[in-house]
């Protein structure tokens, strides 16, 4: 009896000195595996990751002060946006994430942090489309490229992202006006993803589309897509003159973190150079810490000058981005 209740004891105290850190992804387990099992080995710390498809925001706040996740793991600022926003992160502060992380990729009051970046870029046939002829994202709504344009729909956050963009540097008419433009050059209704639209100008549907770096590597890894792939240029347009529209892959600390100090150690270990060439490498992204480079793939598409504006701020436009787009009726 005596030793029953000792045993039960003992399981019920261990939740409380476990060594452990518990994320809620947006990202696929194999893509986030090699950084977990790294910051394991290195601390002795358990990672515990449930993949999410969707539905993060109102899981975390049906489960409140209750909920388990330490961290949230995602794609896109307006998602981690959408966690901030929802009162359901905390702010961190770290010398370690301030030193690691540039300021635009990361939330002015310490909610969220920047791990790697993606430029959203032009895919452009290297048969129909010559070198320069696109500079700018402007030029996409340029009447030459009627009904040569391929893109997924308008609402989907990374264009969303990218019209947020465009809002910050031109405002309202001028946003108006290009969103019109992109439109009336598109080649066919906004449908598939950023993949479908290179299949697309690979089978001549069109000439240029709009997509993610990082869709580039993972078509040359697939033998039944790397034709598409070899199809297309990648072209890294300018946005108000500034650099290519980039946004980020993030973590940020939930508000109830059972295991807060396990959870900031992750954070810090993420933004390691260490860890960021791991994720870099595992998801043909851009690395973010000082001196840290691309892999020899990702370097191989080019150079570019990211747009400086601190993503946070393009967040707070995502509203006024989605309202255009549904106004001119991009989808339509």
């Amino acid at each position: 009896m005596i030793a029953r209740i000792a045993l039960i004891a003992a399981i019920t105290a261990t939740p409380a000195v476990a060594q452990e850190v518990n994320i809620y992804s947006y990202r696929q387990p194999e893509l986030i595996q090699p950084l977990t099992d790294a910051f394991t080995e290195e601390t002795g710390i358990k990672v515990n990751v449930a993949f999410l498809n969707k539905g993060m925001v109102e899981r975390l706040q049906a489960e409140g002060d209750r909920s388990p996740a330490d961290l949230i793991f995602t794609v896109d600022i307006s998602r981690l946006a959408a966690a901030v926003n929802a009162g359901l992160t905390q702010p961190v502060t770290s010398d370690t994430l301030t030193a690691n992380v540039p300021d635009q990729y990361r939330d002015p009051d310490g909610h969220w942090w920047g791990l790697t970046t993606r430029a959203r870029i032009v895919y452009a046939s290297k048969e129909r489309v010559a070198e320069g002829e696109i500079a700018t994202y402007e030029d996409l709504a340029d009447p030459k490229w009627e009904g040569r344009i391929c893109t997924r729909s308008g609402t989907h956050p990374y264009n969303v992202a990218l019209v947020s963009a465009m809002l910050h540097h031109h405002g309202e008419e001028k946003t108006r006006e290009w969103l019109e433009g992109v439109k009336a050059n598109l080649a066919r209704k906004p449908q598939g993803n950023d993949r479908a639209q290179v299949k697309a100008i690979w089978a001549g549907e069109c000439d240029i589309s709009l997509g993610n770096t990082y869709y580039m590597g993972k078509m040359l890894e697939n033998e039944d897509q790397q034709a598409w792939a070899e199809s297309v240029n990648i072209v890294f347009p300018v946005i108000g003159g500034k650099g290519a529209h980039v946004n980020i892959s993030g973590v940020a600390m939930t508000k109830a973190a059972p295991n807060r100090d396990n959870a900031l150690k992750m954070m810090e270990f993420l933004t390691s150079p260490e860890a960021q060439e791991i994720y870099a490498k595992a998801n043909y992204e851009y690395p973010i810490a000082p001196g840290t480079e691309p892999i020899d793939l990702v370097a191989s598409w080019g150079s570019f000058t990211p747009d400086d504006v601190n993503l946070m701020d393009l967040a707070k436009l995502r509203p006024d981005a989605l309202k255009l787009i549904e106004q001119v009726d991009f989808d339509g």
